[in-house]
């Protein structure tokens, strides 16, 4: 404990470094965060006070790397509004269901030719089927996507995510660490992470000119404690009924984007979206041992592969079917392609449960490929659609769409 303020400070020294060597590559800056990360930690050296291990302050940065999923959501949601996701409330669904449906279909296909026992076969399903939001999130505001068209479909689809992860871990939980699982007790639980997030919703736009004068505050310093005391009350409160702090942060944020304070929010908040997000992907990095990465490469290549398709797949039927480009439609499979902490969590569900180790290895990998490919993708998926499209000729086919319907 002596010198954990130097530990923390090594730590976003790091941060910096990888930030930085980003930039002057031009390239997404999570994955070198995420690797700067992965190179340090319980494997590493210590050189006199400089602790390159992180063992003192791990627990703390991983709390400061929760606060920064928080931010990184209640950011998200400001740039949006309950009416916006309202009005696309049916596609979504559709578009949610899809996603699901395609991405556990094929999760559950890998582990059953792989030839794992069935409660693993369902944990790699739910490693390859849940998005990261953190990752989502950073990918929408470094790209500045935020105001397209596709992005409110992408944020239903994590929160319906959301509602499946929480039904899901209820059932994998039974299975796993008691073998038995409550029929009654799922439901039970999605119906409440379901029924909260409509509450939030409904209340909060409700409650916009109530918020209107509440947040009628001069003083700054005072604006931002009773902006921070909602965020971290409302998430906290979302994790104790099983719905992810994170959906909670998000919410919150919808609420606070029909207020007439929005601006002032977001501003306040970007500094510390910015410091905390970039801690979430250091810490991530440090629950990766490199060194245990071997025995699961073969399978993690064939999740990354069916990943690949099952996003590519899902994102165009959503689009299509909520009337989205195909440009957009694209864009949509590529924004939530990126894995993270929801991966990890059902791994450490595995572990708890006593089954087969290579899940952890497997889980750190995959994870790893894919949050430095979803961001990658996303950054190129203007120059990816041009190539698809003079094999497809997308445009081409809108142009006579478009005739067909003037002349009809």
């Amino acid at each position: 404990m002596d010198h954990m303020i130097l530990e923390v400070g090594l730590a976003i020294a790091l941060i910096a470094m990888a930030g930085l060597l980003s930039a002057r590559l031009r390239f997404s800056v999570i994955p070198f965060y995420i690797l700067i990360g992965m190179a340090v930690g319980p494997h590493a050296l210590e050189l006199w006070h400089f602790d390159f291990r992180f063992i003192q302050s791990a627990p703390l940065i991983e709390f400061m790397g929760r606060i920064g999923v928080l931010f990184l959501l209640f950011y998200l949601g400001l740039e949006f509004s309950v009416g916006r996701l309202i009005k696309s409330g049916k596609a979504i669904v559709k578009g949610g269901s899809i996603y699901i449906g395609i991405n556990f279909m094929l999760g559950l296909m890998l582990g059953w030719i792989a030839g794992y026992p069935w409660a693993e076969v369902l944990v790699i399903a739910g490693i390859t089927t849940i998005s990261s939001s953190a990752i989502v999130a950073k990918v929408l505001v470094d790209l500045k996507r935020t105001a397209n068209p596709e992005t409110e479909m992408v944020l239903g689809i994590t929160m319906f995510e959301d509602v499946f992860l929480a039904v899901y871990i209820s059932i994998l939980s039974g299975l796993v660490l008691s073998n038995s699982s409550s029929f009654g007790g799922v439901l039970l639980t999605a119906a409440i992470a379901l029924g909260f997030m409509l509450l939030v919703l409904f209340v909060g736009r409700k409650a916009v000119p109530l918020l209107n004068r509440v947040l009628n505050i001069r003083s700054n310093e005072l604006f931002g404690l009773v902006i921070f005391s909602m965020l971290f009350l409302v998430a906290g409160f979302s994790e104790t009924i099983h719905v992810a702090e994170a959906i909670g942060a998000l919410l919150i944020g919808l609420v606070m984007a029909e207020t007439a304070h929005a601006k002032r929010i977001e501003h306040l908040i970007m500094p510390f979206r910015d410091f905390f997000g970039a801690i979430f992907f250091f810490s991530f990095g440090l629950t990766i041992d490199p060194m245990a990465l071997g025995g699961a490469i073969w399978l993690s290549l064939a999740a990354v592969l069916i990943t690949l398709i099952g996003n590519f797949t899902a994102g165009m039927l959503a689009g299509m079917n909520a009337g989205l480009s195909v440009k957009s439609s694209l864009n949509i499979g590529f924004t939530i392609m990126g894995r993270g902490e929801f991966s990890i969590i059902m791994a450490n569900l595995a572990k708890a449960g006593g089954l087969m180790p290579v899940l952890q290895s497997f889980a750190a990998l995959y994870v790893l490929i894919m949050a430095i490919l979803g961001p990658l993708l996303s950054k190129e998926s203007k120059h990816i659609y041009t190539f698809l499209d003079k094999i497809f000729k997308f445009k081409e086919r809108s142009k006579k769409k478009i005739s067909t319907v003037v002349q009809d």
